[in-house]
């Protein structure tokens, strides 16, 4: 290990139990992840703390060279093994050799926008016509209904493809059917046991075997056209006059919506979002091209640019304006069309900030105005009037802020609410959405493990937050009881340089279910904490030695974090945080994003 790197005590790391957030450090391995660490650089000449973030995350000496070059090669499965991919794949080419009209349906965030994309780019690459349909939020709300099916079956639709949707979708589906417009359902939510009656591609429905329950739906979709092109070509339908489409060329957007959508980096999600980085690095897509530019980012993209700056931007349109917007950007060749609608989602996602700020001071103000939170196992917030594109929103920030589960629900003037939750790490929300639907108590609900939607009755709130607390509080506790900050490695500021971010990159890309490696910074003075932007908190940090760092801690001004950082000025603390390049304003030198901090004494 260099100068910079510190050893990592067995127990309390750097003496932390209990920072000024109230967690305990910890070292992120045990002595079984030490002595695997020390086998991997021994093994592969990783370096000692390449090796230790690899062994941290599960990687052993016989897996490490697979995990440092993620392939869709080795790791993409028989598509066939997800339950009823045959079926699909068969109906789908069966429409573009004989020239079907194909309506595309998709939920209105970035999974569904993506999903929609992927789609279409294939479909039109085929010479196959299609149309893509993206519900109103506010209007229609989540998933197929009737009168949209009437609509597209009009137009002459005759096959039905939802993505991101449609998983319990039993009426609209039927009626899609009734009317001859065939139903495939790809999807990744939750699944009751009775299906609609459609062909449903889902690797979280109950009979499902194929064990990629981790796959969001654009990733759902990928393995669906890899399908599709095997039939094809089984077919006969290309020939040197009409060569396949390049199914590679959509890893952009499978990379964006396994970000967006919270996907675990893991497996073949790894892989996707790593080809798929390389892949928006080329900025070859018009629409991603200028949405990273108006972003102002300089560089390669990571996972943090598109759950930050691209998602949301995308998101604004299904949010709070043209749900169809995010969609027909991912789709756009023409770079003059691309950037007017860049530009009316770069608009609208400053509106969403603006909408979101307001409804999240009501929405605190009510938890803080409730009972008291210290045994309460979940959140559930409810307005008049809030808008209900930004639930989601709200719902995570007070998942954030109180640690543990949350509900944002916006009720209309028929007191019927529509509502988002956000989960913590370990507690599964659509599960316990799925079950409140099966009691009568949600009028609809669905979701993943991390993020659920419902619908309900105004007179049902108290039952919801009655059953939340019933099934989650096991659930709750046990991930609360086990919450601390791991720490991979410490370092001075002068350790954190590009060559070390270098270095760590190869265990990337990091994310859900592969994090961030966390360092800690012993021993460094606060000279100098100010509020920045929209409620971060800038700093900036001395070593021992005189090396100093940035730091900047993300919506922290009026949270604990900030106000902490503010009393601590002028003293010596431990931070703790992940490293960034920050090329802003076109510099380019080391950051920490500070997740916590504590007094060194």
């Amino acid at each position: 290990m260099s100068e910079s790197l510190l050893a990592c005590p067995p127990r309390a790391f750097l003496g932390v139990e209990r920072s000024v957030l109230g967690r305990p450090w910890r070292g992120r391995l045990d002595a079984a992840g030490e002595a695997c660490a020390l086998a991997i650089a021994q093994i592969h000449g990783t370096g000692d703390l390449l090796s230790r973030i690899l062994a941290g995350r599960g990687v052993t000496p016989d897996t490490a060279q697979d995990y440092l070059d993620p392939t869709l090669r080795n790791l993409l499965p028989d598509p066939y093994s997800l339950k009823g991919m045959e079926a699909a794949a068969c109906r789908i080419a069966e429409a573009v050799e004989c020239g079907e009209r194909i309506a595309i349906f998709g939920d209105y965030d970035v999974d569904g926008a993506a999903s929609s994309a992927l789609l279409y780019d294939y479909l039109r690459g085929c010479g196959t016509p299609c149309v893509i349909y993206i519900p109103d939020r506010i209007f229609e709300g989540y998933g197929p209904n009737t009168e949209a099916i009437q609509t597209l079956a009009r137009d002459g639709a005759k096959l039905l493809i939802t993505v991101d949707c449609g998983t319990a979708s039993h009426v609209p589906l039927s009626e899609a059917a009734r009317l001859g417009l065939d139903p495939i359902v790809l999807d990744h939510h939750q699944a009751p046991e009775i299906l609609p009656k459609a062909i449903v591609v889902n690797p979280n429905r109950q009979d499902d075997l194929s064990g990629l329950g981790q796959l969001c739906a654009a990733g759902v979709v990928f393995m669906t056209l890899v399908a599709v092109q095997r039939c094809l070509r089984d077919r006969g339908f290309f020939s040197p006059a009409r060569p396949p489409p390049d199914l590679l060329a959509g890893l952009d957007l499978v990379a964006l919506a396994t970000v967006a959508d919270v996907a675990p980096l893991t497996g073949l999600n790894r892989a996707f979002v790593a080809k798929g980085l390389a892949l928006m690095h080329a900025r070859e897509r018009p629409g991603l091209k200028i949405l990273l530019d108006i972003a102002g980012l300089v560089g390669p993209p990571t996972p943090y640019h598109l759950g930050f700056l691209i998602g949301p931007r995308i998101n604004a349109g299904g949010r709070i304006g043209d749900a169809a917007l995010g969609a027909r950007l991912l789709t756009l060749a023409d770079p003059l069309e691309a950037r007017q609608i860049a530009e009316d989602l770069d608009r609208l996602n400053r509106e969403r900030q603006e909408l979101e700020r307001a409804t999240l001071n009501a929405a605190e103000a009510e938890v803080l105005a409730g009972p008291s939170l210290e045994n309460s196992a979940a959140i559930v917030v409810a307005g008049e009037g809030w808008h209900p594109g930004i639930a989601g929103l709200i719902a995570s920030r007070l998942k954030e802020k109180f640690r543990r589960p949350a509900f944002a629900i916006a009720f209309d003037t028929n007191a019927i609410g529509t509502g988002s939750g956000r989960s913590i790490s370990g507690v599964d929300l659509g599960r316990v959405v799925r079950a409140a639907v099966d009691a009568g108590i949600l009028a609809k609900g669905g979701g993943h493990a991390m993020a659920a939607g419902i619908t309900l009755a105004r007179e049902r709130l108290s039952d919801f937050r009655e059953f939340l607390e019933a099934n989650l509080a096991a659930p709750v506790a046990a991930a609360r009881s086990g919450e601390t900050l791991l720490i991979d490695a410490a370092l001075t500021a002068a350790g954190a340089n590009p060559a070390l971010l270098v270095g760590i990159a190869r265990g990337g890309p990091y994310g859900a279910s592969n994090p961030e490696p966390v360092f800690a910074l012993p021993a460094h003075r606060l000279l100098d904490v100010v509020n920045v932007g929209n409620g971060h908190v800038r700093l900036r940090a001395e070593a021992g030695d005189g090396s100093k760092i940035d730091g900047i801690a993300f919506r922290a001004a009026a949270e604990p974090l900030g106000q902490a950082l503010h009393a601590a000025r002028d003293t010596t603390v431990h931070l703790a945080g992940t490293l960034a390049a920050d090329r802003f304003g076109g510099r380019d030198r080391m950051q920490l994003r500070l997740l916590d901090f504590a007094p060194a004494s």
